[in-house]
């Protein structure tokens, strides 16, 4: 059993002693991020192209990647970006896969080492059915932290088809995950970016990074 075995939100709450809510405005306070003239020009045209092409190997080079390194790029002196990795935490649990991107609080770009936001591009155009994985993802990424002595109170995830993202929050001490009901569409870049950057911001507040 990996990561992307787990489907159902209920038996992720099961197993793993969690509750699971949904709730609104998770990031309402959060501003938009000013990006560059050139980002954005690009990001229209690959995004057009990742539609027309329509394939989630498309929407994962053209819209997500390019996303995920513009905000990284904002804070790449504390943080390292990785895609598509092996992260084996608890395979007995179910708890191991390759993640699609993991946002790490940590210079080391060759090893993981304080993961802080995993992401999860949804199969099938479908948001909803990526939640479990993602959730299983914070999961593990929460138990890495604590078995490495890194204090990371708060995980985050997103789910995305590249066109729409919606994000994730894991309480660790609270055995608590809440999910944004606010859904961002690509169209408002600046807003999923701004969240992004705001995420990384908060670890390095809280003197993770």
């Amino acid at each position: 059993m990996t990561f992307s075995d787990f489907t159902s939100v209920a038996q992720i709450e099961k197993q793993f002693a969690l509750s699971v809510r949904s709730l609104s405005g998770l990031f309402a306070e959060t501003g938009d991020a000013e990006l560059p003239p050139y980002f954005l020009e690009n990001l229209d045209k690959s995004r057009r192209l990742a539609v027309a092409i329509n394939t989630e190997k498309a929407r994962s080079e053209f819209i997500i990647a390019p996303v995920l390194f513009q905000a990284w790029t904002t804070q790449q002196t504390h943080t390292s970006l990785f895609s598509g990795i092996e992260f084996k935490v608890s395979p007995e649990e179910g708890l191991s896969g390759r993640c699609d991107f993991i946002l790490s609080a940590s210079q080391d770009m060759m090893f993981l080492t304080a993961p802080i936001l995993t992401i999860v591009e949804a199969k099938n155009d479908n948001i909803h059915d990526g939640f479990a994985q993602c959730i299983a993802e914070m999961i593990a990424a929460s138990r890495f932290n604590e078995a490495k002595k890194n204090i990371i109170p708060t995980i985050y995830g997103c789910v995305t088809t590249g066109t729409e993202w919606r994000f994730l929050r894991l309480r660790h001490e609270q055995n608590l995950v809440e999910i944004d009901v606010d859904e961002y569409q690509i169209t408002n870049v600046e807003r999923i970016i701004g969240i992004l950057v705001h995420i990384l911001q908060t670890a390095q507040q809280q003197g993770i990074i």
